[in-house]
């Protein structure tokens, strides 16, 4: 059975996609509304209640014509100016490290049979997830759009001989708390993560765009130290095995489209204008 979260988002998302489908048209709130079998005042309180802002403004935020404005401004100093949002006391993303390590041969041959893996399911604002950790950190988080086996079975695909224990650890309660609207519970996320020397670079470098900012595959292939290898660095965003907390939904083509995700187009939309309209709120509010 749907939690009220849960429904929320797939109404939301719903709207994302007919507000971007429509946008030439300019559709009303009373129109957008009536897509999703909701009245208007009911759709703009459930809307801003989970972006902060207005379905209007959101759409401003997912314009091709914003992004490459936020790509023509950023281009020269993003990753130098990594999490300098402007935001204020414990809101600011600079004040949250994550650190990344990498698993050892040892830890990952053979199915990963060295490894005991705590996994649980939560809620966050852009559906339901998986999250699983181990002793050193998260090592993997999914969006588990379908049953919670098949969830389950796609992470025991990449560790299929590990140890599996269904709890929800400090690691994974503390990594959470990123889905709040109040950051001062977060304590230093640390990701035990299984992947090459490449890609865990890139990974890194991906820690590095901040909320509310975009890069393109090239600028991040540049970054990474990579430059003319963006084909093999959207490999490595696409095999991103941490979702959110890896934010590969930052990346985006240089014609300013949204592009393609591995959890679908939409909630890339949806995570993009989320963080968007976060950075805007906490920007005014200091």
């Amino acid at each position: 059975m749907e939690t009220q979260q849960e429904t929320d988002y797939k109404r939301i998302a719903a709207s994302i996609d007919y507000l971007k489908n429509n946008f030439k048209n300019q559709p009303s709130l009373e129109e957008a509304a009536e897509h999703i079998h909701l009245s208007p005042f009911h759709f703009q309180r459930m809307f801003k209640d989970w972006a902060g802002v207005s379905p209007k403004q959101f759409l401003q935020y997912l314009s091709i014509e914003h992004a490459k404005q936020m790509l023509k401004n950023n281009g020269a100093t993003l990753f130098d100016a990594a999490f300098e949002t402007g935001l204020s006391g414990t809101g600011r993303l600079h004040d949250l490290f994550i650190k990344v390590e990498g698993m050892t041969p040892g830890e990952y041959k053979n199915g990963g049979e060295l490894l005991h893996i705590n996994y649980s399911f939560a809620e966050s604002p852009f559906g339901n997830i998986i999250v699983a950790s181990t002793s050193k950190g998260i090592c993997h988080m999914a969006f588990a759009d379908e049953k919670a086996d098949m969830a389950l079975g796609d992470l025991k695909q990449k560790f299929p001989n590990a140890q599996y224990t269904q709890i929800v650890d400090s690691i994974q309660q503390n990594a959470l708390f990123i889905f709040g609207q109040d950051w001062s519970k977060l304590g230093q996320i640390k990701l035990h993560l299984k992947g090459s020397p490449f890609q865990i670079k890139i990974w890194e470098t991906l820690l590095k765009i901040p909320l509310g900012s975009l890069t393109t595959y090239s600028g991040l292939a540049e970054q990474a130290g990579y430059a003319g290898a963006s084909r093999a660095v959207g490999t490595a965003v696409a095999g991103n095995p941490v979702a959110f907390l890896i934010p590969c939904h930052r990346v985006i083509r240089s014609t300013g489209e949204i592009g393609q995700y591995h959890w679908g187009s939409t909630r890339k939309s949806a995570m993009i204008g989320w963080e968007a309209a976060k950075g805007v709120i906490h920007a005014e509010a200091s």
